[in-house]
């Protein structure tokens, strides 16, 4: 009974610890930053955070696209300039001082962890460069 009571306890606690973040959270972690994200130990990618909810994502060794991030009910979705059809929705939740994100809808559990943080540009290759 009383380990019972002990796990009951501990429900809410845990809960919370589920909770994702608003977008006012979010905003206010992610400005300013790029944060690079890995999946399953492997870089998946790299997204600098700018003002005005706007992103520059790139997948490794790939160009960038740059985006902006709306929240929907406690989803974060992005939309890319050049896929504007593609909406691409994530729950965040903080996870040991980082940003954890799970991608929605996929059955799979595409999840990704932030692995490195800086406050330096993110690096553009691509056709466009000195253009």
């Amino acid at each position: 009974m009383i380990r019972l009571t002990i796990l009951l306890a501990l429900l809410p606690v845990v809960g919370l610890a589920q909770t994702p973040m608003t977008a006012e959270e979010f905003e206010a972690y992610v400005v300013g930053k790029t944060l690079t994200y890995a999946e399953g130990g492997r870089i998946f990618g790299t997204e600098q955070y700018l003002s005005g909810r706007r992103v520059r994502w790139a997948f490794t060794q790939d160009i960038c696209q740059d985006g902006t991030w709306f929240q929907r009910n406690e989803q974060i979705c992005f939309v890319y300039d050049n896929h504007a059809e593609d909406l691409q929705c994530w729950t965040f939740w903080h996870d040991g001082g980082r940003l954890r994100a799970h991608f929605v809808g996929d059955p799979d559990g595409h999840e990704l962890t932030e692995v490195e943080q800086s406050q330096t540009p993110l690096h553009c290759a691509g056709p466009d460069v000195g253009a």
